[in-house]
């Protein structure tokens, strides 16, 4: 509202769509946060995910600490999760299998994905947490 000292604080519909960057998504809203606007090194993106696909195939690395959510979709019940995701960490890509409300720390410069939405029973959300002002993406070398 025009006028109030800490309006600036505030941004109302924060939201966005995967379009273009993972077809599979295409329609689905999603809820992002970029701090840069405010001074802040963290960026935010959540969306749900219906249906299964690969959403990261290439390991990769950032130069700053991130979080990798994932919790059922409905949100009176965030613990229903029917779902089943593989996630790979580490340069030897050690396979992770989540099949309940998570977070994964990913601290900075440690590989990770690919990210596999193998099943999908019913939507989940899924929010990635960047403790930097920019997402910079390094691919990993195959070996």
């Amino acid at each position: 509202m025009p006028g109030l000292k800490y309006a600036r604080y505030i941004s109302r519909e924060p939201i966005g769509t995967f379009a273009g960057l993972h077809p599979q998504l295409t329609g689905i809203e999603n809820f992002r946060v970029n701090g840069k606007q405010w001074g802040v090194g963290c960026r935010m993106g959540s969306t749900a995910v219906d249906k299964p696909f690969l959403m990261e195939k290439v390991p990769h690395t950032h130069p700053c600490d991130e979080f990798l959510c994932f919790f059922g979709g409905n949100a009176m019940k965030v613990r229903d999760f029917r779902a089943e995701i593989e996630l790979y960490l580490g340069e030897e890509l050690e396979k992770h299998v989540i099949t309940c409300s998570t977070v994964v720390y990913i601290p900075k410069d440690l590989p990770h994905c690919p990210l596999n939405f193998k099943m999908i029973e019913q939507p989940i959300v899924f929010s990635a947490i960047i403790l930097g002002s920019k997402y910079i993406k390094k691919p990993i070398p195959k070996k």
